[in-house]
């Protein structure tokens, strides 16, 4: 999302929300555009860099590991955190509220977000869910002590509130990569669902549903995005040594040649294309001191891997496969199908929920993307 997304009718909110009250005093500083976190603060140790992260924009981890790691340096998996200003008011500004107006927020995290739709609706149309206890009740505190009173569940996030529905909006601040039937459910017809999504693979971007009197919804796809996953939807991802079957490798992998680099399906709109045409598989960089790296790919039902080996100034990269799935072959596949669509940036996909499932598609609902194998 761009600059600039702090619009007029959100500006007293701004003012009156500032982002400190919400920021817990142990913190982990990002970078924006970045999925990578600083070492520990300690607002008492370091009161000056403190201050900074929380006036840059830039998101800040506030969790490792769901509350298991709390020490210094960082854990294994950042599991909450205080969204980037720019990204928070972008999407506040995508879900277009009026006043009167129910919204269901999907992930309290800091409080940030239920307070600047309380600030803007009342506390009494505001509900907001969040599955971690801890962090639900410290969100609430600081919600009671800037002085609003949103209604804040603790519970799965999947599942919505049902006791408060029907919503005129629903937005999630923890990604996805299917839309929970609840949701839909749970948002009036003519309403607006608005969440991150993105698939197995990796890219991601906010959707904005419009639901339907069918049951139905579907929106456009309106910005860039990196959220932490839905608890419910996260993916385990199994260590390569289970795929090599105690092998060394390339164990059974058959060896071919390819002229696609593979550096050229890294970029975050192009792993959006090749993950929604790829499904339940993901990447994975083992990287070398020359600069030279292997990409490797797996799929999530562990049956099938492939690695292609990138070395600089090659024109011909090695790739060995091994599965029923043709792993390289369909992400150079659906590589070639992006380029060959004009190299689409996020803007012209849009995805669609429906009795027979989710859709993506490009430039119009009529325009499925497909699918290599699954």
């Amino acid at each position: 999302m761009e600059k600039g997304a702090l619009k007029a009718d959100w500006l007293p909110a701004f003012k009156a929300v500032p982002r400190e009250l919400f920021v817990p005093d142990v913190i982990w500083p990002g970078r924006a555009g970045m999925n990578r976190q600083g070492d520990r603060v300690i607002r008492s140790e370091e009161p000056d860099t403190w201050w900074e992260a929380v006036y840059q924009d830039a998101p800040i981890t506030t969790q490792w590991d769901d509350g298991a790691y709390t020490g210094p340096g960082k854990g294994r998996i950042p599991s909450s955190s205080s969204s980037m200003p720019t990204m928070v008011f972008s999407m506040l500004d995508a879900l277009d509220v009026d006043a009167g107006q129910r919204v269901l927020e999907i992930g309290t995290g800091t409080g940030w977000n239920a307070a600047l739709l309380s600030h803007r609706l009342g506390g009494e149309n505001v509900f907001t869910v969040e599955l971690d206890g801890t962090s639900a009740r410290e969100a609430r505190k600081r919600l009671n002590d800037a002085g609003f009173d949103p209604v804040s569940i603790i519970g799965d996030g999947a599942e919505g509130y049902p006791e408060g529905a029907p919503y005129d909006r629903l937005i999630a601040t923890a990604s996805i990569g299917s839309v929970p039937r609840r949701w839909i459910e749970q948002t009036k017809p003519g309403g607006i669902i608005l969440a991150p999504w993105g698939p197995t693979y990796g890219g991601e971007a906010v959707v904005r549903l419009s639901v339907s009197g069918d049951g139905s919804a579907s929106g456009w796809f309106v910005g860039s995005s990196a959220f932490m996953r839905l608890r419910a939807q996260r993916v385990q991802r199994t260590h390569v040594r289970e795929y090599l079957g105690g092998r060394k490798w390339p164990a059974d992998g058959t060896r071919s040649v390819t002229a696609v680099s593979p550096d050229a399906v890294g970029d975050w709109p192009i792993m959006f294309a090749i993950g929604v045409q790829v499904p339940s598989a993901f990447p994975w960089m083992e990287s070398y001191d020359d600069g030279s790296y292997t990409l490797w790919l797996r799929d999530t039902a562990v049956t099938s891997w492939a690695t292609a080996d990138y070395e600089k100034g090659r024109e011909e990269f090695e790739v060995y496969q091994s599965g029923p799935r043709r792993l390289w072959d369909e992400v150079e596949a659906a590589y070639l199908w992006w380029e060959k669509q004009g190299r689409p940036g996020f803007d012209r996909f849009g995805l669609t929920v429906d009795a027979d499932g989710e859709h993506v598609w490009l430039d119009s609902p009529g325009n499925p993307v497909p699918v290599r194998s699954a």
